[in-house]
């Protein structure tokens, strides 16, 4: 099962490397792209294998497909299962997931289960929350939590620019669903 990602994903350049900077750079210009071209919310995500070779790509498409669950980690775990040939992205090695946003419950909850070893997100659940999105309730310690599975978590990469891309949605009228 793949999830179909809008045709603009593919004039995206790939990142140039796999430095934290370099794939963050790409996430958060393919969430910039999905605002621009009004093809969903203010996300995206990566995951990534240990050589910078890109499993699977998500963008949020809620509105688009007007179905809530998928938001960009969910996307990119659908597409890089896929990929794989398996619900273990982590079967033929580490695999890392770049999200512009610390995930939300849902994709919180669905990404121990998928196999990642890592994950790296940009703007924090308050930048999130600040121009109106509900993030459900989520562990205050969730970082502990993912560490304690095995799954350790490097915050804030790129976080300014993502937190622009999210004030841009917001000031540009972008729909704020569950807000």
């Amino acid at each position: 099962m793949i999830v179909q990602l809008p045709s603009w994903v593919s004039s995206i350049p790939l990142p140039v490397s796999a430095s934290d900077e370099d794939v963050m750079n790409y996430v958060i210009e393919l969430a910039r792209a999905n605002v621009r071209h009004a093809t969903g919310g203010p996300f995206a995500c990566a995951i990534v294998d240990d050589a910078g070779g890109v499993l699977g790509i998500g963008v949020n498409l809620v509105e688009q497909t007007q179905c809530s669950v998928f938001h960009a980690e969910m996307v990119a775990i659908v597409n890089a299962s896929d990929h794989q040939a398996s619900w273990d992205l982590g079967i033929r090695g580490p695999a890392t997931l770049y999200s512009s946003a610390e995930p939300c419950a849902m994709c919180m909850g669905a990404i121990p289960w998928s196999g990642v070893h890592r994950i790296v997100v940009a703007a924090r659940d308050v930048d999130v929350r600040a121009i109106g999105f509900d993030e459900g309730v989520k562990p205050i310690d969730w970082i502990d939590v993912y560490r304690r599975r095995g799954i350790d978590v490097t915050r804030d990469v790129l976080r300014d620019d993502a937190v622009a891309v999210l004030r841009a949605y917001a000031q540009g009228g972008g729909l704020l669903y569950n807000g």
